[in-house]
């Protein structure tokens, strides 16, 4: 695979983008492509090192290797057919998953990995530019019907592969348009909705049916469901907002990062304009919680042009480097810096918020926090301390809640008369099926919140166990689980 010695003579490329001046003037994406030698290189670093851990850190199963070696060879078109063997929406993954694959890289464990995201995003936008990606509807259909409720990443994937093995598949969405968490969760600088939009027409040609501002359980009954499909998919995602219950939380200026996202995401797409209570500008924006979620918080306050930026994590500063606790190839914990923060945030690490401040008239204007430390009891278990005369007052106006999900809504699997598990999701009793012969579930519904390449897996997988359902067998591909790291 690759050249041999590439990845001595190639150094590993980062992708090109504007600066942080320049791009907090806007939602656009930010990135610059590289020239096709770039990425020819890319592919060139690509070991033919035997055993291709990558396969195992993906999620999807994505065949790396294959397709990094078709770049090298200047062969597109072979590499955008391996590439959509595995993965309906590469173009979303490629902008947006941590590449836990880069991370399983045997380069990697002395030298920086290949950048295989960085080559997925270009294969994928090659395929569109050179109009590649058409739409194949199927050649018949089976006459079988599938309701899926939830137009995210899951969703949208198990409808695909559904739709190409003939099913008849109407995805209903309680939102105005399709796309879940990428289009109203995800801010436009990392995604923007025209990436959505011109997959979601090749889905349309294709035959499957979308009817958005439906929301089962409310609009439509579930039993009419039950009547109308063979089968229905539950991909409704874990949208139950963590909560932090301190003195102050009911201020007006405490607002859910998944409140705040969708609400900048709708004004972006010109739904309607900003509510005081989501604009950050001009002032002192404090975002509670450090992952993906409060990284785009920040970016978005960026943008609105606040007075102050800072991100607070209770857990201690990760390290630089991967530590013997995380050994290669699985996932290691380590420090990471994203665009949203070199574009402006000053980060706290180890500090627990204990009370919201605010005046008389109940808004918002600070807040209290305590360091902790973390230390191991008898069991070897983590626990938190806090530290004694660590208390500061910070002025804040606007405190953003990043604290992730709890779970999915409990209202739909109610309805349906659904088993749940003791984390709260909707429990899967046999390959994707629920207690309910006819309904499946697949996402972060079923298996908590995750990453959107673990949704579209999901989504996958999930359409192999339906078509079987249906059909008595399914010639649809499922991938192998048992080298998943």
């Amino acid at each position: 695979m690759g050249k041999l010695k590439g990845f001595i003579e190639f150094e590993r490329l980062r992708e090109s983008v504007k600066t942080p001046k320049e791009r907090v003037k806007n939602y656009n994406e930010f990135t610059i492509a590289p020239d096709e030698k770039q990425l020819q290189d890319q592919g060139a670093r690509c070991m033919d090192c035997g055993v291709p851990f990558c396969h195992s850190g993906c999620p999807l199963g994505n065949m790396i290797p294959d397709f990094n070696n078709a770049v090298y060879e200047n062969d597109w078109k072979r590499a955008l057919d391996i590439l959509h063997n595995t993965n309906n929406f590469p173009e979303f993954t490629g902008r947006l998953c941590p590449a836990p694959c880069e991370e399983a890289c045997v380069l990697g464990i002395v030298n920086p990995p290949v950048s295989i995201e960085l080559i997925e995003k270009y294969i994928v936008e090659r395929g569109f530019l050179e109009n590649w990606i058409t739409a194949k509807p199927p050649k018949s259909r089976t006459n079988k019907t599938v309701a899926i409720i939830g137009s995210g990443p899951t969703g949208l994937a198990a409808a695909q592969q559904l739709n190409r093995v003939g099913h008849n598949v109407t995805i209903f969405e309680r939102e105005d348009k399709i796309g879940g968490l990428l289009r109203y969760g995800i801010p436009d600088f990392k995604l923007e909705k025209k990436i959505i939009d011109r997959r979601l027409e090749i889905l349309k040609k294709e035959g499957i049916i979308f009817k958005c501002n439906i929301e089962v359980g409310k609009n439509i009954e579930t039993k009419k469901l039950e009547d109308d499909f063979d089968v229905i998919l539950l991909a409704t995602g874990a949208s139950i907002k963590r909560k932090l219950e301190i003195p102050g939380s009911n201020l007006n200026g405490v607002v859910q990062a998944m409140d705040f996202l969708p609400h900048n995401n709708k004004v972006v797409n010109g739904q309607f304009k900003h509510q005081k209570k989501y604009l950050a500008k001009d002032k002192n924006v404090i975002v509670i919680g450090g992952g993906d979620t409060g990284s785009d918080c920040i970016g978005t306050s960026n943008r609105h042009n606040a007075k102050s930026v800072t991100n607070f994590e209770i857990m201690p500063k990760p390290p630089v480097f991967r530590t013997d606790e995380n050994p290669w190839p699985y996932w290691p914990f380590k420090l990471k810096t994203s665009s949203s923060h070199e574009e402006g945030s000053h980060r706290e690490w180890s500090i627990m918020t204990k009370e919201f401040i605010g005046d008389e008239k109940g808004n918002l204007i600070g807040l209290k926090t305590v360091e902790v430390k973390w230390e191991k009891n008898k069991n070897n278990l983590p626990i938190l301390i806090e530290k004694k005369e660590s208390e500061k007052n910070w002025p804040c106006e606007l405190a953003l809640l990043a604290l992730g999900f709890s779970g999915p809504e409990k209202g739909l699997p109610d309805q349906f008369e659904l088993k749940i598990d003791e984390k709260g999701n909707i429990m899967d009793l046999n390959n994707y099926q629920t207690n309910k012969r006819n309904i499946f579930v697949a996402g972060d519904c079923r298996r908590g919140q995750s990453l959107i390449v673990w949704a579209i897996s999901e989504g996958r997988e999930a359409a192999y166990e339906i078509d079987k359902f249906l059909m008595g067998q399914s010639f649809l591909p499922k991938k192998d689980i048992s080298t998943d790291l």
